[in-house]
């Protein structure tokens, strides 16, 4: 459930005590000081979730980033192409990004989105993704990715595996085999919405909920032992599951459906869209407890529930929105000005309520030059309520320069995928150019990164708490052991030592 934090799921629990999450929680381990990896954005938060490795293992840093050994999508002529690409594993890899089905075809739309195929790679763009300069191909997402992932190991011991989540791009699940998922379902959630929403289906919390209920049809159609259409008979999965967006949507928007998003003052309880939200994931969850008990899968089946991320900030009196885009306009500036005739310095930027940065320049002077400019400039921005307001030394807390940035990623400085800089936002500081959001996520930040982490299996009869720091990582390790198969069949748990979740 994207977005959610413990504290959200602490007081809602609390607050509904005969819910299905209280349920969850009333009959199984609950590791509540559980964090995600930094940065704490969706694809490295889930990739994490699935491989047992962080960043700097999965190579995954965020789901748009830039590669200095690619060369950039549609190259053609790959000898004489000087390397430098950007990896959007976004909706821009999509074959038509503003489609519900990514670009099947599909008549219908949207009611018909349950026939999207479950392999969505072949509604990914070739001349849209970034370029192999040994072979001269596209690099698809799963090819992309370092390591393998628990559905590959699933599959390798004969399981069907499953899942559902809001971009085709998540094909990076099947792992570099490019085989270990059997049914992925992945409807476009920055299509344009159906009518009577305008703007995608993250715009409007009424139109998000629409979207995730496409998603939890399939995983029940999955329960009942069918694919995610429901109309072809398929092997109840080893392991399944889907994405909700409604939570995250409900902490960003300002205002939606007549309801104020976020939190009420003081950052701690959900106002009356993020409740809304909340209720309809609970009920979603609902309706998965029942299917399960109907199918005779209640017993088999445990249940894990978390969050690929946070979002930040909770109290939005800490707000500041900071358009990213003057501060590096400024540092492209600074630096031409002491390198007459360079190029700009900054060759492609990823900032949400974090600062990464890939620079034209590799060297670690070029880096120092950077953290430099960064750490000696204020920053206009605005907050909640637009007034303006300046932040210290461009927003950051922290920045990390160069080699100090492939330290803090336990990657080599040889790596051609980590940012030159990584900026560790202040508190309440979301890089965006408008006023449409009031919160965000892929910082450092405990409301970021300190999501649920609650495992509940058929046969639990009480509820247990484990307070030891935890990360989300350890669900990967855990989801193979739980099955019977062996964690250590994960190259990222070999490489990491990733440790299955404890008292389980």
């Amino acid at each position: 459930m994207d977005g959610l934090h413990q504290k959200d799921l602490d007081l809602y629990v609390k607050n509904h005590p005969t819910s299905a999450l209280a349920s969850l929680v009333n009959h199984g381990t609950s590791y509540t000081h559980a964090q995600t990896p930094v940065p704490s954005d969706s694809f490295p938060g889930m990739v994490g979730q699935l491989t047992g490795g962080n960043p700097g293992t999965t190579g995954v840093y965020y789901d748009d980033t830039f590669n200095r050994a690619l060369l950039p999508a549609g190259t053609t002529d790959c000898k004489n192409t000087a390397p430098g690409a950007e990896v959007a594993f976004t909706e821009a890899a999509d074959k038509d990004q503003n489609a519900l089905d990514a670009g099947q075809g599909l008549p219908g739309l949207p009611g018909s989105i349950l026939n999207m195929t479950g392999q969505p790679g072949s509604l990914l763009d070739p001349a849209a993704l970034p370029v192999d300069p040994a072979t001269c191909k596209p690099v698809y997402p799963h090819q992309y990715l370092k390591v393998n992932t628990v559905f590959e190991v699933a599959k390798s011991a004969g399981l069907t595996t499953a899942w559902s989540d809001k971009h085709p791009a998540y094909e990076i699940l099947d792992g570099p085999s490019g085989k270990g998922l059997d049914d992925l379902f992945t409807p476009e959630i920055n299509s344009k919405a159906a009518a009577p929403f305008t703007g995608d289906w993250t715009q409007d919390n009424a139109a998000t909920q629409q979207y995730d209920g496409y998603k939890v049809q399939a995983v029940l159609n999955e329960i009942d032992g069918k694919d995610h259409s429901g109309t072809k008979t398929a092997g109840v999965p080893g392991i399944f599951g889907m994405n909700f967006q409604a939570v995250s949507t409900a902490q960003k928007l300002p205002t939606s459906d007549g309801l104020t998003g976020g939190y009420l003052q003081g950052g701690t309880v959900p106002g009356p869209l993020l409740s809304k939200a909340l209720d309809f994931v609970n009920a979603s969850v609902g309706k998965f407890e029942s299917e399960l008990a109907a199918s005779g899968h209640a017993k088999d089946t445990t249940v894990m529930l978390s969050a690929k991320h946070g979002q930040s900030p909770m109290d939005s009196s800490t707000l500041t929105r900071v358009p990213d885009s003057a501060i590096i306009d400024g540092l492209n500036a600074a630096w031409k000005s002491a390198h007459p005739g360079s190029a700009d310095l900054v060759a492609f930027s990823t900032d949400d309520d974090i600062m990464q940065l890939w620079l034209s320049d590799h060297s670690q002077a070029a880096a120092k030059f950077a953290k430099d400019y960064l750490a000696a400039h204020s920053a206009a921005g605005n907050d909640v309520n637009g007034a303006a307001k300046t932040v210290t030394t461009s927003g950051l807390s922290k920045v990390y320069a160069g080699s100090e940035v492939a330290n803090y990623f336990g990657t080599k400085t040889s790596d051609a995928r980590y940012p030159d800089i990584l900026g560790i936002a202040q508190t309440g500081v979301v890089y965006t150019g408008g006023q449409a959001k009031i919160a965000e996520h892929g910082g450092a930040s405990a409301d970021d990164r300190d999501v649920p982490l609650v495992i509940s299996g058929g046969n639990d009869q009480h509820a247990r708490t484990v307070t030891t720091a935890v990360e989300t990582t350890q669900i990967a390790p855990t989801i193979l052991k739980t099955l019977g198969l062996d964690p250590n069949k994960l190259q990222a748990v070999q490489i990491e030592g990733t440790k299955a979740l404890p008292q389980r």
